[in-house]
């Protein structure tokens, strides 16, 4: 983290505040904030917030560059399957899946209605038409997509009743010393910032829950297979946040003396997704590590590194 005496002394906005003491255009400035890298007063900022030379500006690891290949905004969509109800892709790390009041930047919704005009008319949000579930920016995986307003109505509610099954690899900070385990904590939005609260089970919040098993112990890090029941805003993030094992390259939910691994994007991957479609058939798609999360395994198991899993 790097805090910044900001040079204007009268109240600026951010973005231009920033641009200024750090010497770049106000759009550079705008996208360092878009990527939820400035806290002001230890709260997540906006572009819009006022800022003088008396407010305490910090940002997190601006030397490392962001996992955002413009190739995957532009690039045709992975597709993992197709038919005429529904549409299933792997979503690239860095790729919004669809617009937000904070970002006008390329999102995969762009290229489903490139793919599929028709979308533009399914489901009852008109920001999101046709999605049926999200994965976080900074993370990749199996994203299913309806392509009709049956087809919407159907997977809406197989997600809503929990009748498909969602599972995750990620890599976390630390040792997880149990071999299998399950997260209760209902999820809340702090009031605080920009994170999600995962609290006792005596405190209020949404019901969330996540399931885990240990797959490989690092020196620094442990591998999990994860299955989560419901599907909360930043559940996993928040889940291993609060038990002290952050999820690497997250930059939002850090724990002070912990290491983050200068990964650009967050080690949360939507390997498989498996449910009933429209059509009855019951599917399971599967979408292989990214090869940039491969490589951070690689260098972790070099024997200067390696620790034996239990």
């Amino acid at each position: 983290m790097k805090i910044l005496s900001l040079l204007n002394t009268e109240p600026k906005r951010l973005d231009v505040a920033l641009a200024e003491t750090l010497g770049m255009s106000r759009a550079k400035a705008a996208t360092i904030i878009t990527d939820q890298r400035v806290f002001v007063n230890d709260s997540l900022a906006n572009a819009h917030l006022l800022v003088s030379s008396q407010s305490t500006v910090t940002i997190i690891d601006p030397t490392v560059p962001v996992y955002q290949p413009t190739a995957a905004q532009t690039a045709p969509l992975s597709i993992l399957y197709e038919d005429a109800d529904v549409l299933v892709v792997n979503k690239p790390a860095g790729l919004l899946v669809h617009p937000t009041s904070a970002s006008t930047e390329p999102t995969l919704l762009d290229l489903l209605k490139a793919y599929i005009p028709s979308i533009t008319t399914i489901g009852d949000d008109a920001t999101r038409p046709g999605i049926v579930h999200r994965l976080d920016k900074y993370a990749s995986g199996v994203l299913i997509v309806a392509k009709t307003a049956p087809a919407f109505t159907h997977l809406k509610a197989q997600f809503a009743q929990r009748l498909t099954e969602k599972r995750y690899t990620a890599l976390v900070m630390g040792t997880v010393t149990d071999d299998t385990g399950t997260i209760t904590f209902p999820i809340a939005r702090s009031q605080s910032n920009a994170r999600m609260a995962a609290r006792p089970n005596s405190q209020e919040g949404k019901e969330a829950i996540t399931h885990f098993d240990v797959m490989h112990r690092y020196a620094s890090a442990t591998l999990l297979d994860v299955r989560i029941e419901t599907g909360r805003t930043h559940q996993i993030r928040a889940h291993f946040f609060a038990l002290g094992h952050p999820v690497a390259g997250d930059e939002l939910y850090t724990i002070r003396g912990i290491k983050i691994i200068p990964l650009g994007r967050l080690f949360l991957h939507a390997r498989l997704l498996a449910l009933t479609l429209p059509n009855r058939e019951q599917k399971t798609f599967e979408a292989p590590l990214p090869p940039e999360l491969e490589t951070a395994l690689t260098k972790l198991a070099e024997p200067h590194l390696q620790r034996a899993s239990r």
